[in-house]
């Protein structure tokens, strides 16, 4: 197996001149959570746009029925993205859908249909011959399997904090501040939640290894990364609630972090791409 060195990043712009969609072999895309007000439809349609893929893995929580069984929000755009998907899959782009907890109704229809797959969980091997164990996540996590109440009161809370955000950054603009997410924040100060995220990816690394795959990739905690947890490398693809991040893979079996910037309408002119190196 290769082993991943320890991400680098770099940071490059992306032309405003108009150019065609790039091919990659497989992209991972996870926790869009359409449905919600804090879903970001408008940067996902562009990522979609700008990328063809062999195989596209949506990993879980692509529709948020949570959050829809507490009131109905459904705007044209998170429509657009439904069927940009299928659009692709009727162009020949493998689309494997696995399921997550806030659509884990889906999980009932396991199965082929045409282009499109629901599985449980899937393997994908890379062009370098990497084993990657692909899951939403949800199954290692003892809070949305053991506690389902307190995994909703959670998710309550946080929707409250993604509401405050507007507010927040309009009077920050008036100040002439950038960008600045309160449940961003909470998250990733909060030293319970911070010893959640470390435990959950090891704990997800530990299980790949059980299952001998050289690599996981999962979504479900939305904070995207790369790591190395002794011989089994460890992805998340984020989100595309705060961060709006995919990863994909390259003819050559290089896996790169993609993000595009979630809280402005995004154009060719202002996306970035944030790479790192690949395995």
């Amino acid at each position: 197996m290769n082993v991943l060195t320890p991400p680098r990043f770099s940071l490059e712009t992306i032309s405003s001149e108009p150019e065609p969609a790039k091919r990659v072999r497989a992209a991972w895309i996870s926790d869009i959570h359409l449905g919600t007000r804090g879903a970001n439809a408008q940067p996902l349609l562009q990522f979609l746009r700008d990328y063809d893929f062999d195989v596209l893995y949506v990993v879980g929580d692509l529709i948020d029925v949570w959050s829809m069984r507490r009131g109905r929000y459904w705007p044209q755009q998170h429509n657009d993205v439904i069927q940009k998907i299928l659009r692709k899959a009727r162009k020949g782009t493998r689309v494997v859908y696995i399921p997550g907890n806030h659509d884990e109704l889906v999980s009932d229809f396991c199965g082929g249909y045409g282009n499109i797959e629901i599985k449980q969980s899937a393997i994908h091997i890379t062009a370098s011959g990497q084993r990657i164990l692909v899951i939403h996540g949800h199954e290692l996590d003892a809070v949305v399997q053991n506690v389902k109440w307190l995994a909703f009161a959670g998710d309550v809370g946080y929707q409250f904090l993604l509401s405050l955000n507007p507010l927040i950054n309009f009077v920050r603009r008036r100040f002439g501040l950038g960008y600045w997410s309160l449940s961003a924040y909470a998250k990733k100060r909060v030293k319970d939640a911070v010893s959640f995220i470390g435990k959950f990816e090891a704990a997800v690394a530990h299980y790949a290894e059980r299952e001998r795959a050289d690599a996981v990739l999962c979504g479900h905690i939305h904070s995207a990364a790369i790591r190395q947890f002794g011989n089994v490398v460890y992805y998340n693809c984020g989100d595309w609630v705060e961060s709006c991040s995919a990863l994909i893979e390259t003819e050559t079996g290089a896996l790169e972090l993609i993000n595009y910037h979630p809280f402005t309408p995004l154009t060719a002119s202002d996306s970035t791409r944030l790479v790192t190196a690949g395995p």
